[in-house]
């Protein structure tokens, strides 16, 4: 714990998201707003640097967090209860993806996690903008599989990464 208290609190927030450019976060935006166009769910991408004190004295995993967000984003109030939050958490090198109870019981955890360490392996490799937005598609597919497409389709998140 204490390892993980100094890493997140001598960090801080604009060196951590720097690894995400403007254009990088323009791409991921356009590549959210045309998914959206195949699907009826709802993808939202919160990128953090360092966790807030708070976060790190109660000892949230990334997983918590992500949950937390999930909620306070505007994720879990989707109107067919199939929003999905992309986490990344840059200080502790982790990738979540939460997926609302009406995606959640149709596609496994297993697809999820799959997804999330690709774009673990990509972060990895200095490719932030390239994992993204192979991840998006890959969401793209499973949600267009579950929720395709129709003429009632609107847009009830933000398109744009959320940079806290």
């Amino acid at each position: 714990m204490l390892t993980r208290l100094i890493k997140h609190l001598s960090s801080p927030g604009w060196w951590a998201r720097r690894a995400f450019r403007a254009d990088d976060l323009a791409a991921i935006a356009t590549a959210v707003k045309a998914s959206e166009t195949r699907q009826r769910g709802e993808i939202r991408i919160a990128i953090e640097g360092p966790l807030p004190l708070r976060a790190l004295l109660r000892e949230e995993s990334c997983r918590d967090r992500a949950a937390a967000l999930f909620q306070s984003l505007g994720v879990a109030a989707t109107r067919e209860a199939n929003g999905i939050l992309v986490y990344v958490q840059l200080i502790d090198r982790r990738v979540e993806i939460l997926a609302d109870r009406g995606i959640a019981a149709l596609v496994p955890p297993a697809e999820w996690e799959a997804i999330c360490r690709r774009m673990e392996t990509a972060f990895a490799a200095k490719d932030y903008q390239t994992g993204m937005v192979h991840a998006i598609e890959r969401i793209t597919a499973l949600l267009a599989r579950h929720f395709p497409a129709s003429g009632d389709n609107p847009n009830e998140l933000d398109d744009a990464p959320t940079l806290l």
